[in-house]
């Protein structure tokens, strides 16, 4: 089983070498032909258009008859991707797998996930929860994370040169909501964890959640 799975794997990086159509790159750590990195451009179209996503993969013992274990190492912001681990929520990584899937599918897959998130399935469910609430603000946020991260660059039209995005804005906060709190003399730090746990945006900002948050930030 192992020469086998070892032949699998090596045939499947030649044949992603060799395809200069896809965009999907599958590189050894290590000389290990079990610990790879896969990598591919975000999709256009989206808040993660321009940048660059690698994901840690290892191919387990079974291999093609168990799925390979995926985890993003670019920190993305998205409802089936965890924004502290990387851990991934897609059903062929789990029991949807079969051995006719390839390491390159596989990559095209997660690529497709960022085009098309489940919500209502989520790997990060504060994430999901802001992808819900409000898509503007969330797709900024994506955005946010994938200039800090994922090396995308900033639209123009849209970011002043040299211009960084705030500790809200990364967290997909309003400065307005934000200092609405700071200014009663809570600390920043925890007034964002606590908007981002209580979901405050878009039609959750109103007074029975602003109660909310004071009651939290009292405790």
């Amino acid at each position: 089983m192992s020469d086998a799975r070892l032949r699998r794997v090596q045939k499947e990086i030649r044949d992603c070498a060799k395809d200069k159509t896809s965009n999907i790159s599958i590189d050894m750590i290590d000389e290990s032909p079990f610990h790879l990195i896969g990598a591919f451009p975000g999709p256009p179209d989206t808040p993660y258009e321009g940048g660059y996503y690698e994901v840690d993969i290892v191919i387990p013992d079974a291999y093609p008859f168990q799925p390979v274990k995926m985890k993003f190492i670019t920190k993305v912001y998205h409802p089936n991707v965890s924004s502290a681990s990387g851990a991934i929520c897609l059903d062929i990584l789990k029991d949807a797998w079969s051995p006719v899937l390839t390491l390159k599918s596989t990559l095209i897959s997660l690529q497709s996930l960022l085009c098309d998130p489940v919500p209502n399935d989520p790997q990060d469910a504060e994430v999901a929860k802001h992808y819900l609430a409000d898509r503007n603000s969330f797709n900024a946020t994506a955005k946010h994370w994938a200039q800090a991260y994922a090396q995308a660059p900033a639209h123009k039209k849209q970011s002043e040169p040299g211009k960084v995005a705030t500790d809200a804005e990364m967290a997909g906060l309003t400065e307005e909501n934000v200092s609405g709190f700071t200014d009663m003399g809570f600390s920043r730090e925890q007034v964002i964890s606590i908007l981002k746990k209580l979901n405050y945006r878009g039609n959750n900002v109103n007074p029975q959640s602003y109660n909310s948050v004071l009651e939290e930030l009292l405790k």
